[in-house]
């Protein structure tokens, strides 16, 4: 509800009245005796001068009585009846009578003089504290303050209740946000919270014309209310309220916000406006408008970082932690742009999908969250070597390690992974229907931010990244689980896997793939020489000394795969070796004497085995070594 204030010559003449609801058509008579509302004071004013009737919007319609004996001024116009709205004022005689809004805004603030100052930024921080030692104590509790807030609710009562502790004259603190209406007929101003230094007290209106000032300014503004006339003394527009400042927070985080401080000055505002302007601030606001500038700094910044944080965490759905840490201190254009560099190359694909899609061909849904889960071990694993997810290719993922950042060790992170990933699956093959076949390459590749103005992603392009695509369909060739091509094993050949002794290879053949011009030699990624060791670490969720991130979470609620069943002696790999070379030499009689010597579970000797015996056990007339594998 509104109110209107009567302001007379002297502080003592002067009663503030809350104007009745709307639907009190009765109208109030205003006089200086025997009327509803009495004006002792001014003899100017007749018995009963004028009506006063509330109207819808906290306005009000004032119509001057045929008994009154004095004009009434409103505007700098002499009128008879004239519509009042909070914030405007009218004058009889000596006495000023103001509409003012109990909370909320109000539309137009000034009431009488209104003297305002502006405050420059530099000026403010060359200006020292009166009472350094208490401000400089409040500014070091903040950044406490504004992380330990729990909820925006939370930190808007904190801020307030440090501004009006620490603003001595202040009655009431608020932190508003002004944003230019695009309907001039909105003031654009919501109050987020405020506080009152008396509980209970009905707040004074804000000045809605002292925000917006401010704000589209982005300068410390100060309004103090004054009357113009030199027999008349300081009045406002409320009971308790002589001064307002109003402190944009100059932040991108805080777009829109700001602080406003009103209260009362300790010593009565000159009559004078000459004196006034002479000594236009009160004593101490200069200090509490730069305090205020501090809090607004600090807690733009704040929240800055914050929300910079709460983005990066949003991201890393999208971004590995690798790419975070480079985007941590670069552009993101510089991070992201395509560039040309050496590259380990990995694609992973799910065995049995096509069996389980059509058998589950009911349960879709069910599906899909299996093949879900096993995707997530991929990912899982890739992430916890420091690779970056490249893409996904139905029932396969491909990631990569050397970009954003130079990894010298990015074959033994490619490795590394794919190991716990074999491993992973070969233990829990009964739980989750799948296996997986790996192939792992490396060269130069172009790495970043690839694809059409449509649409793009963070990804690598080049013959490497089909090489390990062949290598992993050669899996199933081959029967084995993880397949290198010769720069990747020619890198691990001299590795140390952390912790883990080396690893454990075998050189299965030298092929040509169907398309592929040049002949290609394979090799098969058994392990590593200690692999109790690699186990234990992986089931007490330690990891190895390449990879220093912390994991970013189990998939599925294993991380603790077993060793494969079956594992190859070094014996049986030197006997595969011996005869891989007296299979390419031509020897095939002797090569197939070695062969038998393995385990019969061991299958890429069958690849051999069916070459030979194809050819009745002689080589063809332009044997060179290389195997031809069909389409």
């Amino acid at each position: 509800m509104p109110e209107l204030i009567a302001q007379g010559r002297s502080s003592g003449q002067r009663w503030c009245r809350e104007v009745p609801d709307a639907t009190n058509h009765r109208g109030i008579t205003i006089g200086r005796s025997g009327a509803d509302w009495d004006v002792p004071w001014d003899s100017m004013i007749s018995r009963a001068h004028i009506r006063l009737t509330a109207m819808p919007d906290d306005r009000v319609e004032i119509q001057r009585l045929p008994t009154a004996r004095n004009p009434v001024f409103h505007g700098g116009r002499q009128v008879d009846q004239f519509t009042l709205v909070p914030g405007e004022h009218f004058v009889i005689g000596h006495t000023t009578f103001t509409l003012a809004s109990r909370a909320g805004s109000s539309h137009t603030p000034n009431v009488g003089d209104v003297t305002e100052h502006a405050f420059d930024l530099g000026s403010l921080r060359r200006q020292k504290f009166r009472d350094a030692n208490q401000r400089i104590d409040a500014l070091t509790k903040l950044p406490d303050l504004i992380t330990g807030s729990s909820t925006e609710q939370e930190l808007l009562v904190r801020l307030t209740g440090v501004l009006l502790t620490s603003t001595p004259a202040a009655t009431d603190v608020a932190i508003v946000c002004y944003r230019d209406p695009s309907d001039e007929a909105k003031s654009g101003l919501r109050i987020l919270h405020r506080d009152s230094r008396v509980p209970g007290r009905e707040q004074p209106p804000i000045s809605s014309r002292l925000v917006r000032a401010a704000v589209s300014s982005r300068e410390s503004r100060l309004h103090l209310w004054s009357s113009t006339r030199r027999d008349a003394v300081a009045f406002t527009a409320s009971e308790e309220v002589d001064w307002a400042f109003c402190v944009p927070i100059r932040s991108d985080a805080c777009a829109g916000w700001a602080f406003y401080v009103a209260g009362q000055t300790m010593a009565p505002l000159s009559a004078d406006p000459d004196e006034q302007a002479a000594d236009s601030t009160p004593q101490d606001l200069g200090d509490d408008v730069k305090f205020a500038e501090l809090v607004g700094t600090m807690l733009g910044n704040l929240r800055k970082s914050l929300r910079l944080e709460r983005r990066q965490s949003a991201m890393r759905s999208f971004f590995a932690p690798v790419v975070m840490d480079a985007l941590a201190n670069r552009e993101v254009s510089e991070v992201l742009a395509p560039r040309e560099t050496e590259l380990a190359v990995m694609f992973c694909d799910l065995r049995g999908f096509s069996r389980q899609s059509e058998q589950a061909s009911d349960r879709l849904l069910e599906l899909l969250d299996r093949v879900s889960n096993a995707l997530g071990v991929m990912t899982h694993h890739i992430l916890r070597q420091r690779g970056v997810i490249g893409d996904f290719h139905g029932d396969a993922a491909m990631g990569f390690w050397g970009w954003p950042l130079d990894q010298p060790d990015r074959q033994v992170r490619a490795a590394l992974a794919a190991l716990l990933i074999w491993r992973h699956y070969a233990a829990n093959t009964n739980q989750s229907g799948f296996r997986c076949g790996i192939g792992i390459a490396s060269g130069r590749a172009v790495a970043g931010r690839i694809g059409t103005t449509d649409q793009v992603k963070v990804t690598a392009f080049g013959p490497v990244v089909n090489l390990a695509s062949r290598l992993e369909g050669m899996t199933k060739v081959f029967g084995a689980e993880v397949l290198l091509d010769q720069t990747t094993a020619e890198a691990l050949s001299t590795a140390t896997p952390g912790s883990f002794g080396t690893f454990r290879l075998r050189r299965l053949a030298t092929v040509r793939p169907a398309g592929m011009n040049e002949p290609l030699q394979i090799s098969q990624l058994l392990g590593t020489s200690d692999d109790g060791s690699l186990q234990e670490s992986v089931e007490l969720g330690v990891d190895s000394a390449v990879t220093p991130i912390d994991s970013p979470g189990q998939q599925d609620g294993s991380d603790s795969p077993s060793s494969p069943p079956t594992t190859l002696t070094d014996d049986d790999i030197r006997n595969y070796e011996q005869a891989l070379d007296r299979f390419v030499a031509g020897d095939w009689d002797e090569t197939y004497q070695l062969l038998h010597a393995l385990p019969a579970w061991d299958r890429p000797k069958d690849v051999l085995l069916s070459v030979i015996l194809r050819h009745n056990r002689i080589p063809p007339a332009d044997w060179d070594g290389v195997i031809d594998l069909p389409k």
